[in-house]
């Protein structure tokens, strides 16, 4: 074969090679209307495993609950309770510290015996469908790189959050709502801010939508003019079809696509994010299970059980109209305004832990009763744990991303089950030490989703939540 030939042969390939990437990727995109990403998923990334998750509610409790506090009894360390030990506070940095006991009291609970501290009391009574695992740990001990671990894989920004993943690998069930909702705490949002719920390299269709829980639920959301709905429905299809038109003279225009799938939802949610919201059918006994009644706190820091209970409240009413992933942050701020210990342990556990106590059992109970749970995934944890240690003269606990403690229930999880341990005093996971990837793989697991085969590809590479480093599901709390 000549050079020539063999050029315009190679030249050609590529061309083919070209368009059939851009027409899988401009295909999973989609456009607004389209239901297209859960077919693809089944063809681009393999059939759907096994399971009965098909919603996911991540309760992210931000700054770093106390996993020795809460979940993971040491007797130990409550034995050795004020012995200097010596431990790696910082990365690579070891120090000698004074050894601080729970001043919690624990108890075995339901059929299963799981420990639950006393600082969750209605929440304790559903042990049983819990799954806790305790031996995860992650690889930085910053709150920003932390965070970004927790929710999209990595320690950098740029990443694709785990909201993204879902909603991209099995698509919207409901197109007149985002695939993918956030709701922050009052106080604040987590660090580093928006990257937490991006759609890193995807398509911008793909990342969280923060909703309000009063007033508006999207900001600017009704139109400013008073044209009628049908108008706004020509004007927007109008504007659709010549969008259209250079989208296929421009193929690769990925933000064109995300931005012509925003308008159509923005014109939707006008009456779809209302209706969600409307908290005004839901009866008073329902209502006071999730804490909307409950009297406002004493402390001045604490917001009470009501605000996340209505987020909680949300998150079932967004699920059932079919939305894939809702995440809710409890703690926000700085320092005692989230779970961030440092300055007092057991004040931070009496500001927080009846914020969000009533309203998790409330939610777990709710599902249950609706015959929800056994499709809702529902995940609790933070970015870390905290030490063993204590910090300063108030009893403050210090950052633990090498041993700490999440959660899973509901759809494929099997419940009353307590999976890894940490060391004897909790510092370090031990016993089925399980990486954050391997959370990670587990909750795709459990939404039917095979980690190694949902990529995206970007930088030469088919990314993936789970990085390059080999993960495996925890199967033990599997179902």
């Amino acid at each position: 074969m000549s050079d020539n030939r063999w050029e315009r042969s190679r030249s050609g390939l590529a061309e083919q090679l070209l368009a059939r990437r851009r027409f899988v990727f401009g295909s999973s995109a989609g456009f607004a209307g389209l239901a297209t990403a859960s077919l693809l998923a089944q063809d681009s990334h393999g059939p759907l495993l096994p399971h009965r998750a098909k919603h996911c509610i991540f309760l992210y409790m931000y700054g770093g609950p106390s996993q020795m506090d809460l979940f993971d009894y040491k007797p130990e360390l409550q034995k050795r309770d004020g012995q200097a030990v010596q431990l790696e506070l910082r990365r690579r940095e070891v120090r000698e510290g004074r050894l601080l006991g729970s001043r919690r009291r624990f108890r075995q609970h339901g059929d299963s015996g799981l420990w639950c501290s006393d600082a969750l009391p209605r929440l304790s009574q559903h042990m049983d469908k819990l799954a806790v695992v305790k031996s995860l740990w992650q690889d930085s001990f910053a709150h920003g790189s932390a965070n970004l671990q927790m929710n999209c894989g990595r320690i950098v920004q740029g990443y694709p959050s785990l909201g993204s993943w879902l909603n991209y690998g099995l698509g919207r069930e409901n197109q007149n709502l985002p695939g993918y909702v956030v709701m922050l705490d009052p106080r604040g949002g987590p660090i580093p801010g928006a990257p937490n719920w991006s759609a890193g390299f995807m398509e911008a269709q793909h990342q969280g939508t923060v909703f309000r829980t009063s007033g508006q639920a999207v900001l600017d959301l009704q139109p400013h003019t008073l044209d009628p709905v049908d108008l706004q429905r020509e004007q927007l299809q109008t504007l659709q079809s010549l969008d259209a038109a250079f989208q296929m003279r421009h193929p690769d225009a990925g933000e064109l696509r995300a931005r012509m799938a925003s308008y159509e939802l923005a014109f939707q949610l006008q009456s779809s994010a209302p209706d969600a919201l409307d908290l005004s059918a839901e009866t008073r006994q329902t209502l006071e299970m999730y804490g909307l009644y409950d009297s406002y706190p004493a402390h001045r820091l604490a917001v009470g059980p009501s605000v996340f209970g209505r987020q909680c409240l949300i998150a079932r009413r967004l699920i059932e109209r079919g939305v894939r992933f809702v995440q809710i942050y409890s703690g926000g701020g700085h320092q005692q305004q989230n779970w961030d210990a440092h300055f007092g342990v057991e004040e931070n556990l009496a500001i927080h832990c009846p914020e969000v106590d009533r309203p998790m059992a409330g939610l777990l109970q709710d599902l249950e009763q609706r015959g929800l749970l056994d499709e809702t995934l529902i995940v609790w944890g933070g970015e870390f744990g905290r030490q063993p240690v204590s910090q300063g003269d108030q009893g403050g606990r210090d950052h633990n991303p090498k041993g700490f403690t999440c959660w899973l229930a509901g759809g494929g999880v099997r419940g009353g089950v307590s999976f890894g341990e940490t060391d004897d005093l909790g510092a370090e996971a031990a016993v089925d030490r399980r990486h954050v990837r391997d959370f990670h793989a587990t909750i795709l697991r459990l939404m039917g989703l095979d980690h190694n085969r949902l990529t995206w590809f970007y930088g030469g590479l088919n990314q993936k939540l789970t990085g390059v480093q080999e993960a495996h599901a925890i199967e033990q709390v599997l179902a």
